[in-house]
């Protein structure tokens, strides 16, 4: 964290039509992003919805410059620094014309989120660059170069997941509101569910990129090589695929324990999101693990009605 954090004298104090600017644009960011987050967003009453888009907005923004291939790894770290500088600062209360940080100061002070879980979420997007990059050239893994797993055990892929995934969970239920301690593990793990999830679905797209993030030590158990996802057999990927939804199951568990623990008036929000990453893992399983035929999603008619069914539970 910059020094910067403890030494402003007085907080700028942005004026109600500049956070409603900031907050705005934040919505708009989240808006075209967030694809599966957003329909959470939209139960909650509206302040905790602006306040999510701002730290959605501040994650976009993070993710932006760390998948930035244009520059070099250097490069993207560096630049990274420098805007969590600006964010220090801004956090700190010295003045911003940037509406992102306009709106997540403003969300960070309203609901208590702690610096440090602000860090952690920048720190999560840019855990793929400590593994350097992989020759691509034209969005694909160069010919001939080695497809190998980045992390050699269950454990290890947990670590990488709580702060890509687990860390937003943790930083939602702050602003959901919540008194049972027990509240933050079962974040945790919700986090690792929908991470897990999103592994699964992204598999091809992933190892064309040279990345294999299923652990070593299950491709393993299955008879299978990192190599063996650049040209899959789907009969011989299916068993892992499986394996690690089961597992994905095991967490999802934990989502639904967890949303009594927060503010009654999150728990449709919370129930949204767990519901559309749920359906999504079930309709990779209903597709008999086929991730690499097409990608899998929900509709937006099976989302919208997952909504629907969340702002009716609002309404009771």
């Amino acid at each position: 964290m910059s020094t910067a954090v403890g030494n402003a004298p007085t907080q700028f104090a942005p004026t109600r039509s500049q956070l409603n600017m900031a907050y705005s644009v934040c919505r708009g960011i989240a808006r075209s992003a967030a694809k599966n987050f957003y329909y959470g967003f939209a139960v909650l009453p509206p302040r905790k919805k602006n306040a999510l888009t701002a730290v959605y907005a501040f994650m976009r923004r993070c993710d932006d410059i760390t998948d930035n291939n244009a520059l070099s790894v250097t490069d993207r770290q560096n630049q990274l620094a420098e805007w969590l500088d600006k964010v220090h600062r801004a956090l700190a209360g010295q003045p911003t014309d940037d509406p992102v940080l306009l709106a997540l100061t403003d969300a960070q002070r309203t609901y208590q989120i702690p610096f440090g879980l602000l860090d952690q979420l920048a720190f999560g997007t840019a855990a793929d660059l400590e593994h350097g990059e992989p020759p691509v050239a034209g969005g694909a893994l160069v010919s001939g170069a080695p497809l190998v797993a980045r992390y050699k055990t269950f454990e290890d892929l947990r670590k990488y997941c709580y702060g890509v995934a687990s860390v937003v969970g943790l930083v939602c239920i702050r602003i959901f509101g919540y008194r049972d301690p027990a509240a933050e593990s079962l974040a945790e793990r919700c986090g690792l569910a929908f991470q897990l999830t999103n592994i699964i679905r992204d598999v091809k797209e992933d190892a064309a990129m040279g990345r294999v993030y299923l652990p070593q030590e299950d491709l393993l158990q299955f008879g299978l090589l990192a190599a063996d996802l650049a040209t899959p057999e789907l009969s011989r990927i299916r068993p892992l695929l499986a394996f690690e939804a089961d597992r994905a199951r095991e967490y999802y568990q934990s989502g639904e324990e967890l949303i009594p623990l927060v503010n009654e008036d999150s728990q449709p929000g919370l129930w949204v999101l767990i519901t559309i990453y749920r359906r999504l893992l079930e309709k990779i399983a209903a597709n008999d693990y086929d991730v690499f035929s097409r990608r899998v999603r929900l509709s937006t008619p099976e989302k919208v009605s997952v909504l629907g069914k969340g702002f009716v539970k609002r309404l009771l």
